[in-house]
């Protein structure tokens, strides 16, 4: 009787196992991020006439984007592509300036060939919580970005990836359990770890990378231990069907000392202590107005490497062109206090060189770009105009003289030689002389 138990459920456990198979390919074009340059794409960016038709999104207030409501401080150089979209901002020739919306295939499509051909190695999607919360359709305007990125990304041969971003997490009520459904949604309908032969979709140590971004800081409404992150972790890792996969954390930059722009709860050392890598978020934290700042960004990074490998999880450092966001903060109205236009000056991308080299000779083994496209803090790398449409009543910082490319050429030239395939120069290089 014993053994007829036994081996009753041995093949209900052989049938349960066989059920619950993990979903994801095994294999992907990039089985690791290490030896890459891999940026942040926001894919906000709304038109009153495209597919959503729910007015401008994320270039001014209130689906408005005039002089009043205007929250853009670099304007995108659109020569490039299919569809653009006509503002009230004039050049000084009487020209409307135009824009685009990343709702458009075509958009995507040029953003992908783009990397393609400077050589940014991909992109994380950013997933704001507030997608993840309603995922009872694969319409939304973020799913229909993040098909037609998956369909660029392996037509490019680019890596791709999902970071959820916690910001819109309730301080009440709310807890992680919804990426959790909004990882299976993904997982089941979009396919999106299973693309078949040559996808693109980005492993860490041969697993799915999924990124979790916005733990540790001191801004954010919700108690880091009330919101379930540790199940999320869990799950992710451990769900026979939806997980095995490598997990990235978005955390303060100084999280190691758990001060400064950080929550001083030792918990966050736990969480991170059970993901694969760490990623401190470096934006706003460091400036080139301050004397040697190469050396203080690198050393700064050595030191976290060293407590990451410590830890046995990897590292990813955060750099950034600069930033600026004057004409976000004053159109919010969120303060009385404005930064100034190019508060976090690019100079020309010298600042942005500055990090790229020393993260490199720090011993970075793969780096993060923030962002690819988010012109409305400052942050952008996709091409954007030196000659923007100034007037009396509106004001876009211009690219110092530079090429619009200049940045996706800066961030290629950073991926090889982060690989070792160009000798490392702390010196910007210049494309005109770069060989």
């Amino acid at each position: 009787m014993g053994k007829q138990i036994y081996f009753v459920l041995s093949f209900l456990f052989f049938i349960v196992s066989a059920i619950a198979q993990s979903k994801h390919a095994k294999s992907t074009n990039f089985t690791s991020y290490k030896g890459l340059v891999m940026a942040g794409y926001q894919g906000w960016f709304r038109a009153p006439e495209d597919e959503a038709n729910k007015g401008w999104g994320h270039y001014g207030v209130g689906q408005k984007f005039d002089f009043e409501n205007n929250t853009i401080d670099f304007w995108p150089d659109v020569s490039e592509y299919k569809k653009t979209y006509k503002t009230i901002f004039k050049y000084p020739n009487g020209k409307p300036a135009e824009v685009f919306s990343s709702l458009d295939k075509s958009t995507t499509d040029l953003h992908f060939s783009w990397m393609k051909q400077y050589g940014v190695d991909g992109v994380f999607m950013q997933r704001f919580f507030g997608v993840a919360r309603n995922n009872n359709s694969t319409n939304k305007p973020q799913d229909i970005i993040l098909k037609n990125a998956l369909q660029a990304a392996k037509a490019n041969g680019r890596a791709i990836a999902v970071m959820y971003d916690l910001s819109g997490l309730k301080a009440t009520g709310e807890d992680c359990s919804a990426i959790i459904e909004d990882w299976k949604m993904l997982v089941n309908q979009l396919k999106i770890t299973n693309q078949g032969d040559t996808q693109s979709y980005l492993y860490h140590n041969n697993k799915p990378l999924v990124a979790i971004w916005g733990v540790g800081f001191p801004d954010r409404p919700f108690d880091t231990r009330k919101i379930g992150i540790n199940r999320l972790i869990d799950f992710l890792k451990n769900d026979p069907e939806y997980g095995g996969c490598a997990i990235m954390l978005g955390v303060p930059t100084y999280f190691r000392e758990l001060n400064k722009d950080c929550l001083p709860d030792p918990y966050l050392h736990e969480l991170i202590k059970s993901v694969d890598i760490v990623m401190p978020w470096m934006v706003q934290r460091f400036t080139p107005l301050v004397h040697n700042i190469g050396a203080h960004f690198r050393d700064h990074i050595v030191a976290d490497i060293a407590w990451s490998k410590a830890q046995n999880i990897d590292y990813v450092p955060v750099i950034t062109p600069g930033f600026s966001w004057r004409n976000l903060s004053v159109s919010n109205k969120k303060t009385d206090r404005y930064t100034a236009y190019g508060a976090i000056p690019r100079l020309g991308g010298k600042f942005y060189w500055e990090q790229l080299s020393n993260a490199i000779l720090a011993g970075s083994e793969m780096i993060y770009v923030a962002m690819f496209d988010e012109i409305d803090e400052g942050t952008a790398i996709i091409k954007v105009s030196d000659t923007p449409p100034n007037g009396e009543k509106a004001y876009f910082v211009n690219n110092d003289g530079m090429p619009s490319d200049h940045y996706l050429w800066l961030t290629g030239v950073a991926a090889k030689m982060l690989r070792g395939e160009k000798q490392l120069e702390l010196q910007m290089p210049e494309k005109k002389t770069y060989k």
